[in-house]
């Protein structure tokens, strides 16, 4: 039931009778949702994680290029059978939402709405980091040297304030020389029109440091100067004399900005940072490192029982992992269990075997994948599981390293719902995955299910925040979503018949954003939430290991 990816789409169709007739009718009509599957067109992007059944609401990005007012719609895939009030395909001015009804039985109404970002810049010579933008007042801001620059003759070096290669500029950029107050900019793209005031802001401040985050290992530095004079960074560990310089080569410059990843710190350690412009020194900013901790239960070595489900920890409520057996444990089924078939070189005596299997009674029953996750199982909805995901963790490392093998099966189970959108057949090679993320979700947003009893629809917790309902698309698992800090992933397209270590690389959106929880997540079926994989898939995994330092 794991490794599920949020960008497939399920159809969901329930039969039962309309509780909101004021007619008598002696016979039921069944009440079918209706759904927007998909929308193809040209000049944007839409995938399932952008269609959200919950608000029936459908976004679309648009190309930076995409004229707004008029997009093209190929074709909007809806639930079978299901009229649309749009004629299709067509073009249609999203600068407000379109409204959209399904009908069948009864109807829906649903929203396309769209959005749009247009990247800008603004550099003049001299500049100090990087201008701020105002787009809805189109006012830009830079920021220059108060002492020694010469307002009355400024170079600007870059300017783009609408969309690449069709934006029409008046005056242009060479034109504008002077900035005794301000100065304005006419574009033209489409058939719109715009007028940018372009405001260059002296300051005393020649370098700053505008940001600094300390990791366990690593610290991250900000910084803003003069270009042209030359950029440093320097630091040591407070309580010594000298400074460690970085390497010219390990600063990242743009314009009037730069950066830099100092490694091979120690965890817990305070440390000093100045960054440097020419002979200018910035204020000192003070960090200190975090800590270099690995979660309990890494290594597999701990396993208990409950009746006739088996659990990866001492006890099944101490169990920092989750798995899918308690929703197989009714057909005496184990989907994960220990196995004495270890790494090379391992000091423990077990590793978590993952064996997808059919679980079923009298003839009766499901595809499962052979799972394990960071969190626990919840419960069961008729045949349909439940889970939580997540568990506290705080740090910043870089990567996850896995000792793994994989035996990957032919698929031998496909259902007939299977939703357009995922790749895979009978026949075909199953794939496996491992996937880690960090992230700040929380129960009230991210532990939402579909109510059951009345007042029983919030079923994440501060403890595991992210209810994953097998029911429901809209509370899959999303590596996209606004909560996400950093995700990594490795996919296993073909067997691996030796253990071998893996190392998975976090990509990181923000340094700045502290984690207030980890997801880590196995299948040896990636596609076994839609109950699709093979029963011959079986993976490894041992040895768990966070890594804090630059790779």
């Amino acid at each position: 039931m794991m490794g599920r990816k949020v960008y497939r789409i399920l159809l969901y169709v329930t039969l039962t009778v309309s509780a909101f007739s004021c007619i008598k009718n002696d016979i039921p009509y069944p009440v079918v949702e209706l759904e927007i599957l998909g929308v193809d067109g040209t000049g944007f992007t839409c995938t399932a994680q952008d269609i959200n059944t919950a608000d029936r609401t459908v976004t679309l990005h648009l190309d930076e290029t995409t004229d707004i007012s008029r997009v093209r719609i190929e074709n909007i895939s809806v639930t079978e059978k299901s009229d649309i009030s749009l004629e299709i395909p067509g073009d249609f001015d999203l600068r407000a939402n379109l409204e959209v009804t399904l009908s069948l039985y009864d109807d829906y109404e649903w929203t396309i709405k769209a959005e749009q970002k247009i990247s800008r810049e603004f550099h003049v010579e001299g500049q100090i980091g990087e201008s701020q933008f105002f787009e809805d007042s189109f006012k830009v801001v830079a920021k220059v040297p108060k002492e020694g620059f010469d307002m009355n003759n400024v170079k600007i070096t870059k300017l783009k304030l609408g969309p690449e290669g069709i934006t029409e500029m008046n005056p242009s950029p060479e034109e504008i020389t002077s900035f005794e107050t301000y100065r304005t900019v006419d574009i033209k793209y489409h058939d719109f029109s715009e007028r940018w005031s372009l405001y260059l802001e002296p300051t005393d401040i020649k370098v700053q440091i505008s940001g600094a985050d300390a990791w366990t290992r690593i610290i991250w530095v900000y910084a803003q100067g003069v270009p042209g004079k030359g950029f440093g960074i320097k630091y040591r560990k407070q309580g010594v004399e000298a400074w460690t310089d970085v390497p010219e080569e390990k600063i990242t410059v743009e314009g009037g900005s730069f950066r830099s990843m100092i490694s091979g710190l120690e965890p817990e350690t305070v440390y000093e940072v100045q960054a440097l412009s020419g002979d200018d020194i910035s204020e000192t900013v003070i960090l200190t490192t975090g800590k270099e901790i690995q979660l309990p239960n890494f290594g597999f070595e701990e396993w208990s029982k409950d009746g006739n489900t088996v659990f990866p920890g001492v006890s099944s409520a101490d169990a920092l992992w989750g798995t899918g057996n308690p929703g197989a444990s009714i057909a005496r089924i184990i989907l994960t269990d220990k196995s004495e078939d270890i790494r090379p070189g391992s000091s423990g005596n077990y590793s978590a075997k993952l064996e997808s299997k059919m679980v079923g009674l009298f003839g009766v029953g499901k595809f499962a994948a052979g799972n394990l996750f960071l969190g626990r199982f919840i419960g069961t909805r008729g045949t349909d599981g439940i889970v939580g995901f997540g568990r506290p963790y705080a740090e910043r490392p870089v990567a996850l390293k896995v000792w793994a093998k994989y035996n990957c099966g032919e698929v031998t189970d496909v259902p007939e719902n299977l939703p357009p959108d995922i790749p895979i057949s009978k026949g075909d090679s199953d794939v496996g995955i491992i996937y880690i993320a960090l992230g700040t979700w929380t129960p009230e947003e991210y532990g939402v299910c579909k109510e059951e009893e009345p007042g029983e629809t919030m079923l994440g917790t501060n403890e595991v925040p992210i209810c994953i309902d097998t029911r429901d698309r809209n509370t899959f698992f999303n590596p996209k979503s606004s909560a996400v800090i950093a995700y990594g992933e490795l996919v296993f397209d073909k067997t691996v018949s030796e253990w071998k270590e893996f190392t998975i690389k976090l990509t990181y959106n923000n340094t700045s954003v502290v984690p207030t929880h980890a997801v880590i997540v196995c299948s040896a079926s990636r596609y076994g939430d839609y109950y699709a994989g093979s029963r011959n898939s079986v993976m490894y995994v041992d040895d768990f290991e966070f890594v804090y330092d630059e790779l």
